[in-house]
């Protein structure tokens, strides 16, 4: 498979059992050799309200979760790629010595 076009949906997790945001996207994933990229766009779009949340999220930790469905997901950062909406999503790498107060992944 060389891409993948779809919805998915970006959770944000504060601990193993406290989700504070659930967001519906639309990805767009092309693969090259052993590289991927991925694009996001937030659907439906989100409120300004909202947007502040998520905004402050993103700032505090940029680490979500991308769940494809019940079976597939995998930990991506997750970064602004323009005012419009756009999203940028790579592949989340734990640092070789996390600090004790990092956040626990699902």
């Amino acid at each position: 498979m060389d891409s993948f076009e779809g919805i998915a949906t970006l959770e944000w997790w504060a601990n193993r059992s406290t989700c504070l945001a659930r967001l519906g996207v639309r990805v767009a994933v092309r693969i090259s050799g052993n590289d991927w990229a991925c694009d996001a766009v937030l659907e439906p779009p989100l409120t300004a309200e909202d947007r502040e949340g998520f905004d402050f999220l993103m700032a505090f930790d940029p680490l979500f979760t991308l769940r494809f469905d019940e079976e597939g997901m995998l930990h991506v950062n997750v970064v602004a790629a323009g005012d419009d909406g756009r999203l940028t999503l790579t592949a989340y790498q734990a640092e070789a010595a996390e600090t004790a107060g990092s956040r626990r992944l699902p």
